[in-house]
């Protein structure tokens, strides 16, 4: 059989959408990857700030690390949350900017965002709001959030560029980006990148550190602080394969947009 040269992006969706609608109705089932609070825990979430996180949102968190403390003091301002789930990070931001700021969430998964929007309003949290869309191209307007956050997403996008130049069209000038993600510090074989089965499984959409880096800056922003997230591992064999192959690790990043 001749190896597969493209990644089936439609088929990529189905996929993506299926695993994180399974994650939404069914946290208790087995993944590749860890999910909740223990997770969180690991990852370096602080206690206060899970406390004032929904607990059927945690129950369905499957980030890759944490990164708000990046940001610095975020009291007040507007933060926006690519693919934003069950709303773990969007809930943890609200706590953090507190009643004078706001969080909009973007994902593209009904069933996370129906999760997300029932808790939202369970908790009475006015502060969160939470829209349909593409992390390539959120529906929000120029220039309206002091901060853009994202967990364990841009790696499942066949198309980061985008993301980035997204994010550098929503945010102000000195605004910042604050993620963790999925990348490799090898390139990964063809037949890989071109598996829709493992893209959605955060191993085919990893990119290579250097060229995850120079997407954002090529976008106009200029990364100021990379670290490894060491608590963080897959649980399936193959997963794990590919982390032993290939260098496959969770990183949490800042980036600025110039003044």
């Amino acid at each position: 059989m001749a190896e597969t040269t493209q990644l089936d992006t439609a088929d990529l969706e189905r996929r993506v959408k299926d695993v994180y609608r399974h994650v939404a109705e069914h946290p208790d089932e087995q993944y590749h990857f860890e999910m909740g609070r223990p997770l969180a825990e690991r990852l370096g979430y602080p206690t206060a700030l899970l406390d004032a996180i929904p607990a059927d949102s945690l129950a369905s968190f499957a980030g890759v690390g944490y990164y708000l403390d990046l940001l610095g003091d975020i009291t007040g301002q507007r933060v926006l949350d690519l693919g934003s789930g069950s709303g773990t990070d969007s809930f943890a931001a609200a706590h953090l900017v507190g009643p004078s700021g706001s969080v909009t969430g973007v994902d593209m998964t009904p069933e996370q965002l129906a999760k997300a929007e029932q808790l939202r309003a369970g908790a009475d949290v006015a502060t969160v709001r939470f829209v349909e869309g593409y992390i390539e191209h959120p529906p929000v307007p120029n220039g309206a959030f002091d901060a853009v956050v994202s967990n364990g997403v841009i790696n499942l996008s066949a198309n980061k560029p985008a993301v980035f130049e997204e994010v550098a069209r929503a945010l102000v000038p000195g605004g910042r980006l604050a993620l963790s993600d999925i990348v490799t510090e090898r390139p990964l074989t063809q037949a890989i990148v071109c598996s829709a089965e493992l893209w959605a499984a955060c191993i085919g959409g990893a990119a290579q550190v250097d060229d995850y880096i120079a997407a954002i800056e090529a976008a106009g922003l200029r990364v100021q602080q990379v670290r490894d997230n060491p608590a963080y591992a897959f649980l399936s064999d193959s997963a794990q394969g590919a982390t032993w192959t290939y260098g496959v690790k969770s990183i949490s990043l800042l980036a600025v947009k110039p003044t």
